[in-house]
């Protein structure tokens, strides 16, 4: 058997996921989970990059102790955040998490050198005060990128640990907000306006591009030889490709973020996709996930854990379910992103206390109403009328979300695959090793293979 593993990280949990293709369907097996969260190092909050790196050779050793070798790996995780190294590939000072507020100052002295108008225009990247283009600012301003001689986005990092080449992805580079729409290259005039060394980024390489093969040191650590193909790096690009979409059928990748949007083989920068907060994130072949980010699953994720974990999420969508309640807030709003304790700032945005089920029920049916909102804008801006919503995702197993999607948008929804993330990720090796020919075969086996549900 052929295998192949898709190391999928999160920013709560990571996973590795064996696959394989055996009667024209395609099987998976999880074979080692761990958790991931930032931390706070020095008043910054960061991701403990070496932590995970070893959950990678742990995953990779299991592999190994199930007799279940795999061919290739390939990693993917979130966007926006990178590593810098120095003249010894050592990271400089970590890496930054996007939550971390290091950006509040940086935006602005970013805007004045370069007009959000002007980038949404070039790269087609919508507003997030995260984008790589605002961090490396900040990494401007205190010097760090001055020391740095390579740029990785933390999938390129991993795989740069395991096989000692560096190599940047496509898709996961143009969440930064520096690379150009029309050329599908790095922006020079973002590079050179906002002073950001050009050496640091270099050619991009497509999802299924070879990296290399393990190094002997980690071969010897993990007890075998195994390329590394790049599978679309950013998560929501490996989810969406794994969505046996037909047509131009709308998605919404459901998980700590809800990305809705459709696959589209041009970009939109003009005026009515920027202030409707559309985004061009990049896809195989130069294609683009026109999408928004919406806050997702996030805010009852923080309120699980403010509860000590008390609750399962099937337990709080059940309570939600049985405490319906009006009140309306904004799941976009800033305050959302990384407050001290998101049920107090739900409970301040609808001026009242309430209960456990009364606060998930706000979430989750603001969530559908974003839902609604985004979908109308979507329509507008493509000039189609969409009957299906596609939801895939951890996401598209919560019940009483995908109800409420379907009655505040009147689409038929239909959820699957769950694991969408690491399915698209294994898809993309497949393709490198040419036993999958295209993305249009692969979602063919994937809809056959796995739970597709209609709600």
């Amino acid at each position: 058997m052929r295998y192949y593993l898709a190391i999928d990280i999160g920013a709560s949990s990571g996973r590795h996921i064996l696959g394989w293709l055996d009667g024209g369907k395609m099987y998976t097996e999880e074979i080692y989970r761990f958790s991931n969260a930032p931390e706070m190092q020095n008043g910054r909050l960061k991701w403990d990059i070496e932590r995970l790196f070893q959950e990678i050779l742990q995953g990779l050793k299991k592999a190994s102790e199930l007799g279940k070798i795999p061919e290739s790996v390939g990693v993917d995780t979130w966007g926006v955040d990178y590593v810098l190294l120095d003249e010894k590939n050592t990271p400089i000072d970590g890496a930054y998490c996007y939550r971390d507020n290091r950006t509040e100052k940086t935006i602005p002295q970013v805007h004045k050198q370069i007009p959000y108008e002007r980038l949404y225009e070039k790269t087609g990247i919508g507003f997030n005060s995260f984008n790589t283009v605002y961090q490396l600012y900040d990494d401007k301003q205190t010097g760090r990128i001055e020391k740095a001689k390579s740029f990785l986005m933390l999938p390129d990092y991993f795989h740069y640990r395991l096989t000692g080449v560096k190599r940047q992805e496509y898709t996961n580079a143009t969440t930064t907000g520096m690379v150009n729409s029309q050329t599908h290259e790095w922006d020079g005039e973002i590079l050179e306006t906002l002073g950001y060394k050009k050496e640091l980024f270099g050619a991009l390489s497509q999802p299924s591009t070879e990296v290399g093969e393990f190094t002997d040191a980690i071969a010897a650590i993990v007890g075998y030889k195994a390329k590394v193909v790049l599978p679309a790096t950013h998560d929501t690009a490996s989810a969406v490709l794994s969505a046996p979409l037909e047509g131009q059928t709308p998605y919404i990748s459901s998980g700590t973020w809800s990305l809705l949007g459709v696959e589209q083989s041009y970009a939109h920068t003009d005026e009515q996709a920027r202030k409707s907060w559309y985004s061009n994130e990049g896809s195989i072949d130069f294609t683009f996930r026109f999408q928004k980010n919406i806050m997702g699953l996030w805010m009852i994720q923080q309120v699980r854990r403010e509860l000590g974990d008390q609750y399962s999420f099937v337990e709080l969508a059940q309570m939600a379910r049985e405490n319906p309640v009006a009140d309306e807030i904004d799941v976009n709003d800033q305050r959302f992103l990384a407050p001290k304790s998101m049920i107090e700032e739900i409970h301040s945005a609808v001026g009242r206390k309430l209960t456990v089920g009364e606060t998930a029920y706000v979430i989750y049916n603001n969530l559908a109403r974003d839902y609604d909102l985004s979908l109308q804008a979507l329509e507008e801006m493509t000039g189609e009328k969409y009957e299906t919503l596609h939801i895939i995702g951890g996401g598209s197993k919560n019940a009483l979300l995908n109800e409420l999607t379907k009655e505040k948008t009147g689409k038929r929804i239909v959820t699957g695959p769950a694991e969408g993330t690491a399915i698209g990720n294994l898809l993309m090796q497949m393709l490198g090793a040419g036993i999958c020919s295209s993305v249009t075969e692969g979602r063919k086996i994937i809809k056959k293979s796995f739970d597709i549900n209609e709600v």
